[in-house]
């Protein structure tokens, strides 16, 4: 049965908007047009605790979310999906990597990576590294942008070793979504350790891209 929100969304559509959004993001995915405070507001009644399904129910109205066309929808079906985060299960990984590996783009694998994924690799670490091992054997960058960008917001907690290790793996990589991964992860690690990244910076050969963005906000860097 479809899913109410879509309704909802259909009936708050602005096709002039859809077409900005549309061009905005490289016509990608079609859009409804619907900006995202607006979206958030008419959304905002599925997220309430109160209303939340069980988790089962709720992964089942993601996937099928998922396969609609409308971008708005992804974005809905992600931020449901966030209302679970801290009840994921160790089998959970199968639907984030369900996620990454459809309808991919930067918008959705960047929320995906910092928040389900980054939440879900904080409760099982043991699942990291062969999970990262995996992604990066693979043709697909944005299983490889998740593997890099999952540590985001890690601050102290970061590991800098597997850090080192992702970079390094695709420090070849001449594709841009990857190149301006590598520089944001560690320009964000740098503001907890930027003594590290100074190092790791000089210490290894970085693509233009990815060292410029790596060390923009560190002063007096040469």
């Amino acid at each position: 049965m479809k899913h109410p929100i879509i309704s909802i969304f259909e009936d708050a559509a602005n096709p002039k908007i859809a077409n900005e959004q549309g061009a905005y993001m490289k016509e990608r995915h079609p859009y409804f047009g619907i900006k995202t405070p607006y979206r958030r507001d008419l959304q905002k009644p599925f997220l309430l605790k109160s209303n939340l399904p069980e988790k089962s129910e709720a992964f089942e109205i993601v996937k099928d979310l998922w396969n609609e066309p409308q971008r708005e929808l992804h974005y809905f079906a992600q931020e449901f999906f966030g209302k679970y985060m801290k009840t994921l299960e160790k089998q959970d990984l199968e639907l984030i990597e369900w996620m990454i590996i459809r309808n991919s783009w930067w918008d959705t694998i960047d929320f995906i990576a910092t928040k389900p994924l980054a939440e879900y690799f904080k409760k099982f670490p043991e699942e990291r590294k062969s999970t990262v091992d995996r992604w990066l054997e693979t043709d697909n960058i944005w299983l490889k942008r998740s593997a890099l960008l999952f540590q985001l917001k890690y601050k102290k907690d970061t590991d800098s070793e597997l850090l080192s290790y992702i970079i390094l793996e695709l420090a070849d990589s001449k594709g841009f979504f990857i190149k301006k991964a590598i520089g944001w992860i560690l320009r964000e690690y740098a503001k907890t350790n930027e003594k590290w990244v100074i190092r790791f910076v000089a210490e290894n050969e970085l693509q233009p891209l990815s060292k410029r963005e790596a060390v923009r906000l560190i002063m007096n860097y040469e």
